[in-house]
């Protein structure tokens, strides 16, 4: 699948779990709330958040998205990318949580964006730049 195909077949999944390096090099993997835009892949958390730092540290990133309940069902990808933190004022963070508001849009209404905004009082925009996608399909079977 090329870049747009990917992004229509995974744009409605709800989470990406998104793996950074801690500062002795581990892996720090959280799932976030994303959205896959024309140009990168946008995620959002905490200003101070754990994630937040590793990527201003080191911007090395994987991103997996998954769908698909039964065995055959299951079909996903890995993106391997550079994150960066993006400003407030920045046009790719209003354009991300311009889209972000409208994909989540059912999960805020009502008592729902209440308490988002008071768990994250301060959201950061991390934008991914893609260097490569590894996926897998289970429901594909060459020769049926």
């Amino acid at each position: 699948m090329n870049p747009t195909e990917l992004r229509r077949a995974f744009r409605d999944v709800r989470l990406a779990h998104v793996g950074t390096l801690l500062p002795d090099g581990a892996p720090h993997v959280v799932p976030l709330w994303f959205v896959w835009l024309e140009d990168a892949l946008f995620v959002t958390c905490r200003v101070g958040s754990r994630v937040l730092a590793n990527v201003q540290r080191d911007g090395r990133v994987a991103v997996e998205i998954q769908r698909g309940q039964m065995w055959t069902e299951h079909t996903g990808l890995v993106i391997h990318g550079h994150a960066e933190s993006l400003p407030q004022d920045d046009s790719g963070t209003k354009r991300a949580l311009s889209a972000w508001f409208e994909k989540y849009r059912a999960e805020l209404s009502g008592f729902g964006f209440a308490a988002y905004t008071e768990q994250v009082a301060q959201p950061a925009v991390v934008r991914v730049t893609i260097d490569r996608v590894a996926g897998w399909n289970h429901a594909y079977r060459p020769g049926h």
